[in-house]
């Protein structure tokens, strides 16, 4: 992921998206500032795979799920997946785009770089960022 976008977007654009990788929530500094978490609002998932912060003050939450997101010792877990979607809502709700892609989508390399380059059309699109 991190690789493609900065292949993607190297050319010095300072307008373009800053993409972080493993980000803890309490580094964004939209969070403190907009949310004023408080001690009934933190989210249990603090750390994120990948934080994209947009001029227009957008940002979104990437994450690439292993197994680990869904399961345990290799069985279904719902329990576990019950809790993931629960805190992605509540990030939604606090102004986060939640865009989720499965570990599986990056095993064929060239495949994953289209279906990313796509993603990333879109998304920036969607925001109006010309990259």
């Amino acid at each position: 992921m991190f690789r493609t976008y900065c292949e993607r977007y190297a050319d010095g654009n300072v307008d373009l998206p800053a993409l972080i990788p493993q980000v803890y929530l309490h580094y964004d500094p939209y969070t403190i500032k907009e949310l004023a978490i408080t001690s009934g609002s933190v989210l249990k998932r603090q750390r994120m795979d990948f934080l994209l912060l947009m001029s227009s003050r957008a940002r979104a939450v990437i994450e690439i799920d292993g197994k680990q997101h869904y399961s345990s010792a290799n069985k279904a877990d719902p329990r576990r997946y019950a809790e993931m979607v629960g805190e992605d809502r509540r990030l939604r709700l606090s102004g986060y785009e939640v865009y989720r892609f499965g570990g599986q989508e990056f095993v064929d390399q060239e495949a994953a770089r289209a279906m990313l380059a796509e993603f990333f059309n879109k998304l920036l699109d969607r925001h109006a960022v010309v990259a």
